[in-house]
């Protein structure tokens, strides 16, 4: 869940969220007079939270094309963030530039080499949308989504969504590339906001449409979204039991290419597709 950074009273409310990563955004929350002011409420809040709870304290910068991006980092690092969101990201080079950023700025800061992840903000512009299948082998990458707003306005679109809630076929284009070059880097694909808080109804179609397509997770912009968008990805017990039901199948014989069960043929897809439902499992 996103939080502008300069308010260290809505950084306090997300980080009271169920949100599983809580992003301080130094990027398009704030204004262009006010980025000195978020980097240092940002740094402080950093630095009040206890170690434990800062793993789930994500930082967004600002992108490579402004001139804030160093700045942003070396304010924030010494705080110990969990990870970085890069906004903007062109391609997996400029993973591979912030990962010596960021390499240097913990060896200054005496933090565990590697321990700052990254997500990367993807396709956001119309340059990126060439690029998503550059992120594998990217340092430290985490995550992958995609900024539909920033896609929306660069190639002048007219409207985001139609009147059902759904993307166009353009910038539908964008998010199933997202998911992609997630897949194909081994990260997580997690899908766009969506802008209106208050409609429950469309969030809630939107997770569930997501998560069937192979997005693990949502952006969320207000508190009132993430019980809906946690809720929608946890698998349901049903799911869970199904998917134990194949695992055990498969570990009774372990030399089986394929199993019938049920009228139906399960092969080697099936058994990965349960491992991962059951690796999604929720803490009680």
């Amino acid at each position: 869940m996103f939080a502008p950074a300069d308010s260290e009273r809505k950084t306090t409310k997300a980080a009271a969220s169920a949100a599983d990563i809580v992003i301080l955004d130094l990027e398009d929350a704030v204004a262009q007079d006010r980025k000195a002011h978020a980097r240092a409420v940002c740094a402080e809040f950093l630095a009040d939270c206890p170690v434990a709870e800062r793993r789930r304290l994500w930082v967004r910068v600002n992108p490579f094309d402004s001139p804030h991006t160093l700045t942003d980092l070396a304010a924030v690092l010494p705080g110990r963030p969990g990870g970085i969101m890069l906004p903007k990201a062109r391609g997996g080079q400029d993973l591979r530039t912030l990962d010596n950023y960021l390499s240097a700025l913990e060896v200054a800061g005496g933090t565990p080499a590697g321990h700052t992840a990254v997500i990367a903000l993807a396709p956001e512009t119309a340059e990126s949308v060439h690029t998503m299948g550059t992120y594998r082998d990217a340092p430290r990458l985490a995550a992958v989504t995609w900024g539909v707003a920033d896609l929306a306005a660069e190639i002048g679109a007219a409207a985001v969504s139609g009147a059902d809630g759904r993307f166009g076929p353009v910038l539908e284009t964008a998010r199933s590339l997202c998911l992609f070059g997630a897949a194909a880097a081994g990260a997580v694909a997690v899908d766009t906001i969506h802008a209106d808080y208050r409609d429950s109804a469309g969030l809630r179609a939107r997770c569930l449409r997501a998560r069937q397509d192979g997005f693990g997770g949502m952006l969320a912009i207000h508190p009132d979204q993430v019980e809906i968008i946690n809720d929608a990805f946890a698998p349901t017990e049903a799911e869970l039991a199904a998917a134990q039901e194949i695992v055990d199948l498969f570990a009774a014989d372990p030399a089986a290419g394929a199993i019938g069960h049920r009228g139906a043929l399960l092969d080697r897809p099936h058994l990965a597709r349960a491992q991962a439902l059951l690796s999604r499992r929720r803490p009680s």
